[in-house]
């Protein structure tokens, strides 16, 4: 079901390519769309759903990851930062 949906998205991603972008969120509501069903199934297609709702002349756009602890930047750097910080730690101690 994962695979079918997502496919779906990606059809539509290039049949709309070669317009402008016109999204007011990061990611788009296509790349939105294909890491929530990816991440929870039939739950990420109503993520999806909500997600375009709220995409209206009225709202504001902006950042809107699925999951902000996991898709962050900033946050995959600290967390990266951490990991390699406790990897030497351990060979340090390994001695």
């Amino acid at each position: 079901m994962r695979k079918i949906l997502t496919a779906l998205v990606r059809a539509y991603q290039v049949a709309t390519s070669n317009f402008a972008p016109r999204c007011k969120y990061y990611p788009s509501c296509s790349n939105y769309a294909i890491t929530a069903i990816g991440r929870y199934g039939v739950k990420g297609l109503a993520m999806a759903a909500w997600r375009i709702v709220r995409c209206n002349p009225w709202s504001q756009g902006g950042v809107d990851y699925v999951d902000a602890h996991l898709d962050c930047a900033n946050v995959k750097k600290t967390m990266s930062y951490s990991k390699n910080r406790n990897s030497e730690k351990e060979v340090v101690g390994a001695n």
